[in-house]
């Protein structure tokens, strides 16, 4: 891998306001109003469109398909019909950090795709390595991507600078492709750029609908979050300005099948534009040990006439549904102390999750070696989720380690990860839904959900591999080039 960097050249309304009330007022009706439309104009999204994982004899061009480009097969040849040059827009490049989900989609798939051949070019913000140093050039290997820096402050992202190195390697020889991770280059000068596919891990409308969720986790007499409160004056606009300047992006990638057929009947984009491609995460790191679980276990302190061993891994904030599980966690111990939860991650609810006692191990941030004993080391994982956008990869991870799952009933996660009931468990985003749903775990027991865990891996494998996921890439970065490509097989 080799990086360039180029030389150093309200105030909150009053809850009582009538300007308040009055937004209120029109929320209460038009949000309601967004999601019946949504829902209703979107029939399949609390069912997939195809029962198995796998589409039988489809034949035609790919911008008209409705489904996940993961459900077809991609050859594997060793090597692609055409080298393309690829230019990627990131904000961040996940080196010497923990990366957030949008940073571990860019690197796996950019990698993967570098690994077979293509020349990979991606701009992102200053990196700081691990000796606290901006690296000027730092080689690995041919097959790596080329990272191109801008100046400034690390971590901190600014797309016109990154545009300047752009244009400059643009000149030198056109790209092929070019791929923004979400908005990391803005819709102003997306407009011109037939070649450009962007991957949405996150739009307006689902955060729209996660805010609700956050917010109705609130005690009876707890008031309202000044954030929350704050942010409802400029959710909705936030949503309309998305449907009108989407457009200005040539193509779409939704990561999850909802967030298709949003794009396509609420945003309005034309369907040959949308592409559905879920996300993946490498098969080579995530998989099925039973000692190494063990391992981890006696290691922590996990006993070994533990009934059920129930593990969640991520950020330990309010936004990934950790007062759902806190609380419902809380309540099931009471009934049977011996099952055990198993936290890696960190964040505010981390000493919350102490304050339960033995029957939970806090674990801190994992690497993804820590992280596959960690998954083999439980039973069922949990995924409290109060963010209906993008699709968490700890789902995926722990799928391809062999593991059931227990998730929010959201769309984007029913449509494309639980597709049927042997991969797991689905609650509804509150405490008491959550709490059935670990009864339910609890009674079937660690046998039967070892059964479920064998499914979840079989779908994984067919469905989230880093492979199967820059192979599907790959196909719509060469139909974008030349339409000759977008003809299946």
């Amino acid at each position: 891998m080799a990086f360039n960097n180029k030389p150093k050249k309200p105030h909150l309304i009053s809850f009582h306001s009538n300007v308040f009330t009055t937004l209120l007022f029109i929320l209460a009706f038009t949000v309601p109003l967004l999601f019946l439309i949504l829902h209703t104009s979107t029939s399949y999204l609390c069912k997939p469109p195809f029962a198995s994982n796998k589409v039988k004899s489809w034949s035609g061009d790919l911008r008209n398909t409705l489904f996940a480009w993961n459900r077809l097969p991609f050859p594997h040849i060793q090597s692609p019909p055409v080298t393309l040059k690829i230019a990627v827009f990131s904000r961040k490049w996940p080196i010497g950090t923990t990366p957030g989900g949008m940073e571990r989609h860019a690197y796996t798939l950019h990698t993967a795709l570098a690994r077979r051949g293509h020349r990979v070019h991606v701009f992102t913000s200053p990196i700081v390595n691990n000796n606290g140093h901006h690296p000027d050039v730092l080689t690995t290997s041919n097959d790596s991507p080329r990272i191109h820096c801008h100046e400034g402050e690390a971590g901190k992202w600014q797309y016109n600078k990154a545009w300047e190195l752009f244009n400059d390697e643009n000149q030198r020889q056109p790209f092929d492709v070019i791929h923004s991770e979400s908005v990391a280059l803005p819709h102003s000068l997306a407009r011109n750029l037939k070649n450009l596919a962007v991957s949405w891990h996150g739009i307006a409308l689902e955060s729209l609908e996660s805010s609700i969720f956050q917010d109705l986790t609130r005690k009876p007499n707890e008031p309202m979050s000044p954030a929350f409160n704050a942010s409802l004056y400029g959710v909705v606009p936030k949503v309309l300005n998305e449907i009108r300047f989407f457009h200005n992006y040539a193509h779409h990638v939704a990561i999850s099948d909802s967030c298709g057929e949003m794009l396509r009947d609420v945003y309005q984009i034309p369907r040959k534009r949308v592409h559905v491609i879920l996300n993946g995460v490498d098969e080579n790191g995530f998989g099925n040990d039973l000692s190494l679980g063990l391992d981890f276990r006696s290691k922590i302190g996990v006993p070994k006439n533990a009934s059920l061993v129930l593990g969640v891994a991520g950020r330990l904030v309010k936004d990934k549904g950790h007062p759902l599980l806190y609380e419902a966690f809380s309540r099931l111990i009471t009934k049977h102390p011996d099952v055990y939860l198993l936290v890696a991650g960190s964040g505010p609810w981390e000493q919350r999750y102490k304050d339960l006692g033995a029957r939970v191990q806090v674990l801190g941030s994992m690497s993804p070696s820590q992280l596959k004993a960690f998954y083999n080391a439980i039973d069922i994982f949990v995924n409290p989720t109060l963010r209906p956008q993008g699709l968490d990869l700890t789902l995926m991870e722990a799928m391809m380690s062999g593991k059931a799952v227990i998730a929010s009933r959201f769309p984007s996660i029913k449509g494309s990860i639980v597709v049927n009931d042997e991969l797991g468990f689905m609650f509804s985003p509150n405490v008491d839904s959550l709490v059935e749903a670990l009864e339910e775990v609890v009674k079937e027991g660690p046998k039967r959900v070892a059964h479920r865990g064998k499914a979840s891996r079989e779908y994984a494998a067919s469905m989230f591999t880093a492979s199967k996921m820059a192979l599907a890439y790959e196909r719509l970065f060469l139909c974008i080039k030349n339409n000759t490509f977008c003809v299946y097989p």
